[in-house]
């Protein structure tokens, strides 16, 4: 363990994440995601909830300039509580959600540096993460 980081994120999540480029891409996925056929990249937390996987993964990766957080719209595009609740773990703004066709968030899956597939067993429970700029001395 390391003083300050949340324990959901493992040494390996972490590898991954310190990877990752400016504007790349994290998706956090529920566990109905096709993440093992869309990802190169995919790191399991069996056990806990999408919001909470999402919250801990800000707490050390700041968001890219607006939209930087796009969810899975759901079937009859109203907003699920677990939309609300990703959107809070993100720390997000009405600017910086968009929401997006079930195929066509598959498609931005698709190209994303890593997919952290989550217990999280409610439907649409799917955040894609834009990673943006780290400045020294910056909190996310």
């Amino acid at each position: 363990m390391l003083s300050g980081i949340d324990p959901i994120l493992t040494g390996t999540l972490l590898a991954h994440l310190d990877a990752m480029g400016h504007s790349d891409a994290v998706v956090v996925a529920d566990a109905h995601f096709p993440a093992a056929r869309l990802g190169a990249r995919v790191v399991d937390t069996p056990g806990l909830s999408a919001p909470q996987v999402l919250a801990a993964v800000r707490s050390v990766l700041p968001l890219d300039d607006a939209p930087a957080l796009n969810l899975m719209r759901s079937a009859d595009g109203a907003t699920l509580a677990v939309q609300h609740e990703l959107i809070a773990a993100a720390r997000a703004g009405d600017d910086d959600v968009t929401f997006v066709e079930r195929h066509a968030f598959y498609d931005l899956a698709d190209e994303a540096f890593l997919i952290i597939r989550t217990g999280e067993s409610r439907s649409y429970g799917n955040a894609l993460l834009r990673k943006g700029l780290v400045a020294p001395g910056s909190a996310t």
